[in-house]
């Protein structure tokens, strides 16, 4: 199992290593102790699951404000997706800034996005089933938003705004700038690290 640190470097791509033969492949696609060891000692709480039966759907940006923030490990394991984490806390010297990766079933990959992030996905195939665990459980009062096609944040997302399939939700979230400036701060105490 690879851990690659990306441009924001508490955000990190994993590549599991695949066994394969003619009947197929096997992987650990995950590990606690190699987690730990490259991430942080997270605990993971609730594990989510979404289809989205068509291409250009756009889920996000979401994350959960304090006490509830949320860390996400995301893997795409049926079709691909765009996955993006913006990192949203005051204080970082890449506030404001993006980072994004390509997940597939077949390159098996995944994104771990640290609480402090708004995160979301765009699919690059009809059919794409994204399955990602949680630091944290999912509180309605304290889930948020971000724009996702907000000019400010320079996302390069690999559709026109036009063919964007969104929730009702996802339609009205505010734009970064929107933002009070104290959704999170650098040196947080986060819920969900061990």
């Amino acid at each position: 199992m690879e851990f690659e640190r990306l441009m924001i470097e508490e955000v990190q791509l994993i590549t599991p290593k695949k066994i394969g033969d003619d009947r197929g492949y096997f992987m650990e696609s995950f590990r606690h102790d190699l987690f730990r060891d490259h991430v942080g000692d997270y605990s993971f709480v609730q594990e989510n699951q979404s289809l989205s039966a068509k291409r250009c759907t756009v889920r996000g940006l979401h994350y959960q404000l304090e006490p509830k923030a949320q860390g996400k490990l995301v893997r795409c394991v049926a079709g691909a997706i765009f996955d993006v984490a913006v990192d949203i806390r005051t204080g970082s010297p890449t506030y404001g800034r993006h980072v994004a990766a390509e997940l597939s079933e077949e390159n098996g990959q995944l994104l771990w996005i640290p609480p402090g992030f708004a995160h979301g996905f765009c699919t690059l195939r009809d059919n794409s089933i994204v399955c990602y665990k949680t630091t944290d459980y999912y509180s309605a009062a304290h889930d948020s938003g971000l724009r996702w096609d907000d000019p400010d944040l320079a996302i390069g997302w690999p559709v026109d705004v036009s063919e964007a399939i969104l929730s009702d939700k996802d339609r009205v979230q505010p734009c970064f700038a929107e933002l009070d400036g104290n959704v999170f701060s650098v040196g947080d105490k986060v819920e969900g690290l061990a």
